[in-house]
């Protein structure tokens, strides 16, 4: 699978944040599955004209957040979920999303119905990827 990312130069966003994102977001759409293989540093730092270290340091948080693994020598794998997240935990990562969508919505004068209804469309578009048996998998971690 070529994994395609879109890069933002202009969007304030560091370019590391952008990747993780997006990986995380093919994960969960389920375009990515587990066990699947991520580019090389090196090949995807070259298709995004990027220095390789960004890459490295999206990879690493990735690590950090269990969401990939990295095995020496061979590559990085989107990980096996090994744990469903705790409430507080799932509490602690969508309060600190929202209040980043709060944030930066308001600073560019986005009005909440307007911020709720481009969620809520997110949210539906996400879900209808990932299929029933995908949800009952993810469920049971």
């Amino acid at each position: 699978m070529s994994l395609l990312l879109n890069i933002d130069p202009h969007s304030g966003l560091p370019v590391y944040r952008q990747m993780i994102d997006q990986i995380k977001y093919y994960i969960a759409s389920g375009t990515l599955k587990a066990g699947d293989q991520l580019p090389s540093v090196r090949e995807l730092a070259q298709r995004l004209t990027i220095n390789p270290t960004t890459v490295v340091k999206a990879y690493s948080e990735l690590e950090h957040e269990q969401v990939i693994e990295i095995r020496h020598g061979k590559g990085a794998f989107v990980a096996v979920p090994n744990f469903m997240a705790s409430e507080f935990q799932k509490d602690k990562v969508v309060r600190r999303l929202a209040r980043q969508l709060a944030v930066e919505a308001q600073q560019i004068g986005a009005d909440h119905g307007f911020v709720t209804r481009v969620l809520n469309e997110e949210w539906d578009q996400l879900a209808v990827r990932i299929t029933p048996e995908q949800q009952r998998e993810q469920a049971q971690g």
